[in-house]
C-alpha cells in the first residue's frame, strides 16, 4: 500500500517536471555582437561658430565743406578781449570767466571755426576757402589770464586766438611769460605785436617806429614766432602809422573799435574788431555774430542782483508835512 502510494507520487512528479520543462523556453545562447556592425555616430566635437554680427565703424563727423570767401569783400566777425576774470573795479575789460566759457560755447554750438589773420588776409588780397563761419578772437595786451583762464576755456571747445603781446609788458607780474606764450603758439595761437610800451600812436609820432617797426623784431627774436600782424594801442589810428605797418612788414593791422564783420581791402591796416566787454551776456553777444544758429543753445539769462541801499530811505510823505500841526 505504501510502496503504490509512492509510486503514484513519483509518477505525479514526473509529470509535473515534463509540462514545466515544455513551457519555459529553453535559454537562448546570446549570439556574439558582429565584428563588423557600424559604429555609432560620432558627436561632432566643434561647437558651431556663432552668426557674427558685423560692428560698423562710427560715422566720421561730417567736416563742413570750406566756403571760398573774396577777393576784397568777405566776412569774418573779429572779436576783441582784454582780461578774462573778474574785475575788481567793475572795469569793462574784464570779462569773468562763466560769461567767457558761456560765448566760447555758443560759437562751438552755432558751428564757429577759428581761423588764422594769415587765411584771412589771404581771402582778402586772392580769395580763399575759409570755413562755413569763421571767425578770430584775439586778445590784447598779454594778461596772464589769457594762459590761465581764456587758454584751457578756448583747448576745451576746439578754439584757437590772436595774442597781441605789448613788448615791454611781457614777463611782468600779471603778464605773461615768453614761455607761456610760445606754449601758446605751439599749440596753434598766432602772436602779434601790441606795440613796445602801448602808447597812442597818433599823439606819440616821434616814437612810431619804435613802437610798430621795432616792437616787431623784438617779439620775433624773443619768442622765435612769426609776428605777422599789428594792433594799434587803444584803437587809434592815423595815416602815419598806418604807412608805419606797411613799412614794419606787417600783413595786416587790427582796430579796436569795429561795428561789423566786413573786412576787405579798404581795412585791411584797419581791420574791424568788435570789443566784447564785462557788461556783455551770452544773448547780447550775438549781436557780433552774422550767422545765427539754435535758440536753445543761449546760455539762461542770470538777473543781475539789484544792489541794497546803505540806509533806509525816508518816506516821502514825512519829508514834506501837507498839514500844519
Amino acid at each position: 500500500m505504501n510502496f503504490r502510494l509512492v509510486l503514484i507520487i513519483a509518477a505525479a512528479v514526473g509529470i509535473t517536471a515534463a509540462g514545466c520543462g515544455s513551457l519555459a523556453p529553453a535559454a537562448s545562447t546570446p549570439s556574439a555582437t558582429a565584428t563588423g556592425a557600424a559604429p555609432p555616430t560620432a558627436t561632432s566635437t566643434r561647437t558651431p561658430l556663432p552668426t557674427i554680427t558685423p560692428t560698423l565703424p562710427p560715422s566720421a563727423t561730417p567736416t563742413p565743406t570750406w566756403v571760398v570767401q573774396g577777393p576784397n569783400a568777405v566776412k569774418v566777425p573779429i572779436l576783441l578781449y582784454h582780461h578774462i576774470a573778474v574785475s575788481p573795479v567793475g572795469s569793462r575789460y574784464y570779462v569773468p570767466p562763466d560769461k567767457f566759457e558761456d560765448e566760447i560755447r555758443l560759437l562751438h554750438d552755432w558751428g564757429y571755426a577759428a581761423i588764422t589773420t594769415s587765411d584771412l588776409v589771404r581771402a582778402i588780397t586772392k580769395g580763399a576757402a575759409l570755413p562755413p563761419r569763421p571767425v578770430l578772437i584775439t586778445f590784447d595786451d598779454g594778461n596772464e589770464d589769457n594762459y590761465t583762464t581764456a587758454f584751457p576755456i578756448m583747448q576745451k571747445y576746439g578754439f584757437t586766438g590772436v595774442l597781441y603781446i605789448v613788448v615791454q609788458y611781457m614777463n611782468l607780474p600779471n603778464y605773461l611769460t615768453a614761455a607761456q606764450i610760445q606754449e601758446m603758439a605751439a599749440a596753434g595761437w598766432e602772436v602779434g605785436s601790441h606795440s613796445e610800451t602801448h602808447r597812442n600812436l597818433p599823439t606819440s609820432p616821434d616814437a612810431m617806429r619804435y613802437e610798430i617797426v621795432q616792437s616787431r623784431k623784438d617779439l620775433e627774436n624773443r619768442l622765435g614766432v612769426p609776428v605777422l600782424t599789428f594792433a594799434y594801442p587803444f584803437g587809434a589810428e592815423d595815416g602815419a602809422a598806418g604807412d608805419y605797418t606797411h613799412f614794419a612788414g606787417y600783413i595786416a593791422a587790427m582796430g579796436a573799435s569795429g561795428y561789423t564783420w566786413d573786412q576787405g581791402k579798404g581795412n585791411l591796416f584797419v581791420l574791424q574788431r568788435c570789443e566784447i566787454k564785462g557788461s556783455d551776456d551770452g544773448k547780447s553777444f550775438t549781436r557780433f555774430l552774422p550767422w545765427q544758429g539754435d535758440p536753445e543753445f543761449l546760455p539762461t539769462d542770470t538777473p543781475t542782483p539789484t544792489s541794497t541801499p546803505s540806509r533806509t530811505p525816508i518816506p516821502t510823505y514825512t519829508q514834506y508835512p501837507t498839514r500844519t500841526p
